[in-house]
């Protein structure tokens, strides 16, 4: 980090799991609602009122086009509350605030990084977040990876 970073605190592991827990809840209600929709087009819209089911010839690519746009929702969630204002729901009411090292705003690029990151450090089953307590500036590989920084304000 540089020397503008100096003044930021950083947010421990216990808070970024808490503000990630509260935004799960809204984040679950929204991919939901997508998910009905995007059922419903491929439904009634596509397949002529007929479930694609196992036996379907398109089932697989129909799971993989559905899965795709459900990690487009999620990313589009976490990456226009990061973009506008630093905050998601969960960070406000945990007082957290994403920014870059030099206190500026996350640009949609970093956005796009931090989330494909974030995917990764879950997948590698919590490493990347575990990183946080051996880094001397408490960060998570998409902190370091994507050049943000999630403080407590």
């Amino acid at each position: 980090m540089n020397d503008n970073s100096a003044q930021f605190i950083p947010a421990t592991l216990f808070k970024r799991l808490l503000a990630i827990i509260y935004d799960l809840l809204l984040l679950t209600a929204i991919i939901f609602t997508a998910g009905i929709i995007i059922a419903g087009i491929t439904t009634f819209v596509i397949n002529d009122g007929r479930a694609i089911t196992e036996q379907h010839p398109f089932y697989f690519y129909y799971q993989l086009y559905l899965l795709i746009c459900l990690v487009f929702v999620s990313f589009i969630f976490y990456g226009w509350f990061w973009t506008h204002g630093g905050q998601t729901l969960g960070m406000k009411t945990w007082k957290l605030r994403l920014t870059t090292a030099d206190g500026e705003s996350v640009s949609w690029q970093r956005a796009a990084i931090r989330f494909l990151v974030a995917i990764l450090s879950w997948a590698c089953l919590g490493s990347g977040f575990l990183w946080s307590l051996f880094d001397r500036d408490k960060r998570s590989w998409h902190d370091i990876v994507s050049k943000t920084i999630l403080v407590q304000i």
